[in-house]
C-alpha cells in the first residue's frame, strides 16, 4: 500500500482515545468523596496549573521524539539511556498492578449490582471470598484474551466511549433535572465558601488521586507515528483533551452536588458512588433503576474488556520494551502462540500479593478503598518520569528539536517541568498516609504499613531483576533448581506466615513484616550469590 493510500488517525480522534483513558465518571466521584464540593476549585487549579501544561509537555516530548512508537519509556531511553529507560517501563508496569486489581474489584461490584440492583450483597460477602473472586476473574481473563485478544480491545473502545457518553449523559440530564425541579441541590448552602475546599493536611494527602485522576495522557503516545503531520497534530490532540477534562471534571462535580450532600457524603462513595448516582438521576426522571442498570452493565463490559487488553497490553509492552539486556530470559520466554507465559504468572503473582494485603482490612469497602488509594500514590510517582523527561529536552533544546515547543523560553519552560515535578512527587510521599480511615487508628497503621510493603516490593523487584539477568548472563541460568526449590519454598512460608498472623492485632503484623523485610532480602541474597551448580 503506498504512502498516499495509508489511513491515519486525526487529531480528534487521538484526543478522543487520550480523554476516555484520562478521565471518567469514577474519577470524579472518587475525588468527589475527598474533597466533597471544595473539589470543583481544587479541578479549576489543577486544570490551569497542571493538566494543561502537563498536556502541552506530553504534547512537545511526542513531537520530539515522533518516531518512536514506545511512549514513556522511549522519551527517558532518549533522553537518559537504556538503563533509566527499562526502569521507566518497570515502574510503569509495576503502577499498572494496582490498577489492574482495582479493575478485577470493579467487575465484581459491577456485577453485583448488575444481578442485584443494590449494594446489598456487599454486606454478605466475606473479604476472603470477595479477594478469591477477584483472583478468579484474573485466571479467567488471562485465557480469554488469549483466545479474543482483538475482540477485547474493539469491546474495550466501544465500552470506554459508551462510559464517556453515561458520563455526559449524567451531566446534562442532572443539570436539566435541577432547572425542572427549581434548583434544588441536596448539598446546602451552595455558596462561594462551599466550593473552597480546606487547605489542611488532610487535603494534601487527598492530591494524588486528583494526579492519578487526570494522568495517562501519554498512553496514547505510540499512536503519534500513525499521525500524518504528528508534529503539530499530535499537540492539538492534546490542547483539546486538556479543555474536554476541563469542562467534565468541574461540571461533572457540580452534578454530583445535585444527588449527593457534600457534608455527609456514604463511606462507601468510592464504590458504590456513581450507582447509587445513577439510581438517583432515574428517580428524578421517574423510571426507577433503568440508569443504573444501564450504566452496570456498560462498566461490566467495559472492566471485562479493559481488564483482559491490560492484562495482555502490560505484559507484552514491559518483556518486549525492555529488551535482553535487563530482563531475565525466563521472563522473556514465550509459549508456541508467541504468549509471554512467565510474564503473566509474575503480574498473577505480584496481583495476588497485593490482594492479599488487603484481605485482612476490616470491610470489603475498606480493601476497595485502599487500593483505590494505593493508585494514588504509585501511578502520579511514575508521572514524575514525564516532568523529568520534559526537563532533560528543555536542558539542550539543539539535541532535541520540536516543531511544538511549550514556552519559548527554556529557563522559564525548565522551571515549570521542575515545579510539577516537585509537586507530583510531594503530593506522592503524602498520598502514602491512609485516607477513608480514622487517623491513627489501628487500621490507619496498618494501611500505612501495607503502602510501604507495596511500593518497596513492586518498585524494589525492578532493580533486582537485571541483577538476575546478569547471573544469566554469566553462568548460562540465574538459579539451579535447588535455589529456585529453597526461594519459592520461603516465599510460600512468608506467605502462610503472613496469612496466619493477618488475624493478629496490629502489633504481630509489625513485627512480622518488619522482620520480613529484613531478613527475607538478606536469605534471598544468600542464596542467591552462590554460584548455581547445573551452570
Amino acid at each position: 500500500m503506498g504512502e498516499s493510500n495509508k489511513k491515519y488517525l486525526s487529531w480528534p480522534v487521538v484526543a478522543m482515545m487520550a480523554f476516555v483513558t484520562v478521565i471518567g465518571f469514577e474519577d470524579i466521584m472518587y475525588n468527589f468523596k475527598n474533597q466533597g464540593m471544595g473539589v470543583i476549585t481544587s479541578w479549576i487549579i489543577m486544570m490551569f496549573l497542571y493538566v494543561i501544561p502537563y498536556a502541552l509537555m506530553v504534547g512537545q516530548l511526542g513531537s520530539v521524539f515522533n518516531s518512536e512508537g514506545g511512549g514513556l519509556s522511549s522519551w527517558i531511553r532518549g533522553t537518559n539511556g537504556e538503563f533509566l529507560g527499562y526502569f521507566t517501563a518497570w515502574t510503569y508496569w509495576a503502577a499498572s498492578i494496582p490498577y489492574v486489581v482495582d479493575s478485577a474489584q470493579s467487575v465484581i461490584v459491577g456485577f453485583g449490582w448488575a444481578f442485584t440492583g443494590s449494594s446489598e450483597f456487599q454486606d454478605k460477602m466475606p473479604n476472603v471470598i470477595f479477594t478469591l473472586l477477584t483472583f478468579i476473574v484474573f485466571i479467567v481473563f488471562i485465557f480469554v484474551q488469549r483466545h479474543l485478544a482483538n475482540s477485547m480491545e474493539i469491546l474495550s473502545t466501544i465500552g470506554g466511549f459508551a462510559m464517556f457518553g453515561m458520563t455526559v449523559l449524567f451531566v446534562f440530564m442532572s443539570i436539566v433535572g435541577l432547572l425542572r425541579t427549581g434548583g434544588h441541590m441536596a448539598t446546602q448552602p451552595m455558596n462561594i465558601h462551599t466550593i473552597l475546599p480546606k487547605f489542611d493536611l488532610k487535603y494534601l494527602t487527598t492530591i494524588g488521586l486528583l494526579i492519578y485522576a487526570v494522568n495517562g495522557a501519554e498512553l496514547v503516545a505510540p499512536f503519534i507515528t500513525q499521525m500524518k503531520k504528528p508534529k503539530t497534530d499530535f499537540p492539538k490532540a492534546m490542547i483539546t483533551l486538556a479543555f474536554m477534562t476541563t469542562f467534565l471534571t468541574i461540571f461533572g462535580s457540580f452534578s454530583l452536588g445535585i444527588f449527593f450532600d457534600a457534608n455527609h457524603l456514604p463511606n462507601d462513595l468510592k464504590m458504590n458512588g456513581d450507582y447509587y448516582a445513577f439510581q438517583y438521576l432515574g428517580q428524578q426522571y421517574g423510571v426507577g433503576n433503568l440508569f443504573m442498570y444501564i450504566y452496570a452493565w456498560t462498566s461490566v463490559i467495559y472492566m471485562c474488556a479493559l481488564l483482559a487488553v491490560l492484562l495482555d497490553a502490560m505484559t507484552r509492552m514491559l518483556i518486549s520494551d525492555t529488551g535482553k539486556k535487563y530482563m531475565p530470559a525466563f521472563l522473556r520466554k514465550t509459549n508456541d502462540s508467541g504468549l509471554p507465559v512467565n510474564g503473566y504468572i509474575l503480574t498473577c503473582t505480584l496481583s495476588g500479593f497485593i490482594m492479599l494485603l488487603g484481605v485482612f482490612l476490616p470491610e470489603m469497602n475498606d480493601i476497595f478503598n485502599w487500593l483505590l488509594n494505593l493508585n494514588g500514590i504509585i501511578s502520579p510517582g511514575v508521572t514524575c518520569w514525564i516532568f523529568y523527561a520534559f526537563m532533560r529536552i528543555r536542558k539542550n533544546t539543539a539535541k532535541y528539536p520540536s516543531e511544538y515547543v511549550f514556552i519559548k523560553n527554556d529557563k522559564l519552560a525548565y522551571s515549570v517541568g521542575l515545579l510539577l515535578l516537585v509537586v507530583t512527587a510531594t503530593a506522592t510521599l503524602f498520598g502514602i498516609a491512609p485516607q477513608d480511615v480514622a487517623t491513627y487508628s489501628g487500621t490507619w497503621w496498618y494501611e500505612l504499613i501495607i503502602n510501604f510493603v507495596a511500593i518497596i516490593i513492586l518498585i524494589g523487584l525492578g532493580t533486582i531483576l537485571p541483577l538476575i539477568r546478569k547471573r544469566e548472563i554469566e553462568y548460562g541460568i540465574a538459579f539451579d533448581r535447588k535455589q529456585w526449590s529453597i526461594m519459592i519454598a520461603t516465599t510460600l512460608i512468608g506467605v502462610v506466615a503472613m496469612v496466619w498472623l493477618g488475624g493478629t492485632d496490629l502489633a504481630a503484623r509489625f513485627i512480622y513484616i518488619v522482620a520480613i523485610a529484613i531478613i527475607f532480602p538478606l536469605f534471598m541474597w544468600y542464596i542467591g550469590r552462590k554460584k548455581p551448580q547445573e551452570a
